[in-house]
C-alpha cells in the first residue's frame, strides 16, 4: 500500500514540482496551507508532511506546534520546507520536532531520498515500538496471573473473608477513578499506570502468609496476644515483596505500589494505627486509599463475630471517622460514589 504524503505550500509551483517528483512512489496531497491540512487530517491521516515554513495565516512553525502537540498526530514525521538557511531556524524546528529540512528549490532526486530514508527509519522505529508494546502485554498478563494467583492463596488460607480481594480491588477501581474525575490528589495519582496501581491492591494483605492458621482462621475474637500477631500482616507484607525487589533487582511501579498498599493500609490519619504510626500525608496516598476500602469491606460482611453492618450504616461510621482514622478528603469523595459501592456489595 502506497505511504500518503501531504505537502503544503502557499506556491502553487513548489505544489506541483513535489507532486510530479513524488507520485509514481507515494500517494500525495498537496495543500496550500496548514487550515486545509488539519481539515483533511480529520478524515485522512498521513504517513508524513513536508510543511513550508513561511505561509500566511499559520506558519510552519505553529502548525509544527499544533501537530505535536496532538496525541494523534504527534508520531508523524514532518519535514520543512524552506528557502531559509538560518542557523537559529533549523534549531527552532528541530526543538519542536521536525525531522528534517529540504531546501527549496528542491530537486526530484533529493527530495524523494529524504523522504525514503525518513519512511524508512520511521517504519524500522514503528515495527521496534510494537514488539516492545506486545513483550510488555505479555509482562503484564504474565504479571497479572501471578498476582490473581497468589491473592487466591492467601484469601484460600482465610476463611473468613472470602471475596475480599475481588470486592476490595472493585471498591478500589471506583473510588481511584472518581479521584481522577474530581481532580483529588491529582500530581501524585497523574504518575501512576492507573489499571497497574489497581491490579497491585490485590496484594494488600500478601504479608497474611506469615501468619498462622490458628490466628488466621480463629472463629471469635482475638485475644491481645493473637491481635498483635495479626498486625505483624502489614510490616511483613512489605518485607515480602521488599524482598521480591532485593532478588530480581528491578524496582517496578507495579511491586512500589504493592508494598504501599500491603506495608500501610493499617496507618491512621491520627497516628494511631501501625506499624509505623505515620499521620496525614506522611503516609502514603496508597495506604490512605486502602485504608479506607478495607474497612469498609469488613464493616459490611459476615464474620462469626458479627452480623454484617449495611451499606449506609458503614458508609455513616466511616464519614464520622474522617479526620481521625481515615483521610477526609479522600472520604469525601467516597460520599459522592457510596451508590456505586452498593452495586459491588451486591454481588457478594
Amino acid at each position: 500500500m502506497q505511504k500518503t504524503i501531504f505537502v503544503i505550500d502557499d506556491n502553487d509551483i513548489n505544489l506541483s514540482v513535489a507532486k510530479e517528483s513524488l507520485k509514481d512512489q507515494y500517494r500525495v496531497m498537496t495543500m496550500p496551507s496548514a487550515a486545509k491540512m488539519f481539515a483533511l487530517m480529520e478524515k485522512i491521516v498521513p504517513d508524513m508532511i513536508l510543511l513550508d515554513i513561511e505561509m500566511p495565516e499559520m506558519n510552519g512553525f505553529e502548525a509544527l506546534r499544533i501537530i505535536k502537540s496532538n496525541k494523534i498526530y504527534s508520531d508523524i514525521p514532518v519535514i520543512f520546507l524552506t528557502g531559509m538557511t538560518d542557523a537559529d531556524v533549523e534549531a527552532r524546528g528541530f526543538q519542536l520536532g521536525v525531522i528534517d529540512y529540504v531546501a527549496k528549490p528542491f530537486s526530484a532526486p533529493v527530495l524523494r531520498n529524504r523522504i525514503k530514508t525518513h519512511l524508512d527509519i520511521d517504519d524500522i522505529i514503528r515495527e521496534r515500538t510494537s514488539q516492545l508494546h506486545e513483550k510488555t502485554e505479555q509482562l503484564e498478563k504474565l504479571q497479572n496471573s501471578m498476582v490473581f494467583v497468589l491473592a487466591d492463596m492467601i484469601e484460600n488460607r482465610d476463611k473468613e473473608t472470602g471475596g475480599h480481594v475481588e470486592r476490595t480491588s472493585a471498591y478500589i477501581k471506583i473510588l481511584i477513578d472518581a479521584m481522577v474525575e474530581r481532580g483529588v490528589y491529582a500530581e501524585e495519582l497523574c504518575i501512576y499506570h492507573l489499571d497497574m496501581l489497581c491490579s497491585s491492591a490485590r496484594l494488600h494483605d500478601v504479608g497474611k502468609i506469615c501468619i498462622p492458621d490458628a490466628i488466621l482462621n480463629k472463629p471469635g475474637k482475638l485475644t491481645d496476644e493473637e491481635f498483635n500477631i495479626m498486625k505483624t500482616h502489614a510490616a511483613e507484607g512489605k518485607r515480602i515483596i521488599d524482598q521480591i525487589v532485593s532478588r530480581t533487582g528491578y524496582t517496578m511501579e507495579f511491586l512500589t505500589n504493592a508494598k504501599l498498599f500491603a506495608g500501610y493500609h493499617h496507618e491512621r490519619w491520627d497516628g494511631k494505627g501501625y506499624p509505623h504510626r505515620l499521620d496525614r500525608l506522611n503516609i502514603p496516598l496508597q495506604g490512605r486509599i486502602m485504608a479506607i476500602v478495607d474497612v469498609y469491606d469488613a464493616l459490611v460482611s459476615e464474620r462469626p463475630y458479627k452480623k454484617p453492618f449495611t451499606a449506609d450504616e458503614a458508609m455513616k461510621i466511616i464519614i464520622d471517622s474522617a479526620g481521625e482514622m481515615f483521610d477526609p478528603i479522600i472520604v469525601d469523595v467516597l460520599n459522592g460514589i457510596k451508590e456505586q459501592f452498593k452495586t459491588v456489595q451486591c454481588k457478594k
